[in-house]
């Protein structure tokens, strides 16, 4: 009977420590969780359309700032829809940086998401380029500003403002950022044009046709598969290995956000390959790195 005795104490005491240590670790938990949210909440919260907008937010704002973007790796901003967890990001952000330029996302969402959360500032990055026609769908502007390295500076320019006028006392730390990133991106374009020199009138042959900035500034020359949004038909596939065979083309670039089956069908046709090229890597600055090589050795 007393061994018994015994071995309830025992358990009991046993289950109150375990209890003790759930409460303690819940409260260290509880503790930990409020101080990353009163951090996450001291942050200026930002959302941006495309990744590349990403990694110009972040250069500017470091840690000032906590940047959301809609349009995730990978998905194509033609058709994406945000998530709910998204809408939420829109609700509590004091600015949205859209591209500008005519991105379907964006024409499609952003009176939505300007309707979720009214206060929001809305800041057009692409606001002082020059936008090119979209020549591909015979309609609007080309919405693919960003792969110009020096239309990013503009949209950086952009981006320094407005943070400024929403948080001045960190203009000082946010001028320091910039002026380093500006340095970061002439360094870029000077590498670019290094890469691609003796390139001048090279023409390349992609499928989505995201590189007219790059190529106007680099002096080459983009022949676009796809023709107003749609995917080629036969008739054009063959035109396009023609045209290839009477350029000497031996690649063809695509993007991950679309299907690389009828490039695929044009390189075998020509003998040729078929590179990925990604115009929406939040990497920005070894990715175009990486671009002009392949466009380079293409």
């Amino acid at each position: 009977m007393e061994r018994k005795v015994v071995l309830i104490l025992f358990a009991s005491l046993i289950l109150i420590l375990l209890l003790l240590t759930g409460l303690l670790l819940t409260n260290k938990n509880f503790r930990d969780m409020n101080r990353q949210s009163q951090y996450s909440n001291d942050k200026i919260g930002v959302v941006v359309t495309v990744g590349p907008q990403e990694e110009f937010v972040k250069q500017v704002g470091g840690d000032r700032v906590n940047v959301t973007v809609m349009v995730p790796q990978g998905a194509d901003p033609h058709t994406y829809e945000p998530l709910p967890n998204q809408m939420k990001q829109v609700q509590d952000a004091k600015i949205y940086y859209t591209v500008g330029s005519g991105i379907e996302f964006e024409l499609a969402w952003m009176d939505k998401l300007k309707g979720i959360n009214p206060e929001m500032k809305v800041v057009n990055t692409s606001q002082r380029i020059e936008l090119l026609p979209n020549t591909v769908e015979d309609k609007g502007t080309d919405p693919h500003v960003w792969v110009s390295p020096k239309n990013a500076k503009i949209m950086v320019e952009n981006i320094y403002t407005s943070l400024v006028e929403v948080d001045p006392e960190g203009k000082d730390y946010y001028q320091k950022n910039r002026d380093e990133y500006l340095k970061q991106l002439d360094e870029l374009d000077k590498n670019i044009q290094q890469t691609l020199s003796g390139k001048k009138h090279t023409k390349i042959m992609v499928y989505h046709p995201s590189w007219a900035y790059f190529c106007r500034d680099y002096n080459l020359i983009q022949i676009p598969i796809e023709s107003q949004g749609k995917e080629p038909t036969p008739q054009t596939i063959a035109s396009m290995v023609d045209q290839a065979r009477k350029d000497n083309i031996t690649v063809i670039f695509v993007t991950p956000q679309f299907s690389s089956s009828n490039a695929q069908v044009i390189a075998r046709e020509i003998g040729g390959k078929v590179i990925v090229v990604d115009a929406l890597s939040d990497n920005y600055l070894e990715n175009m790195k990486k671009v002009a090589r392949s466009f380079a050795n293409s």
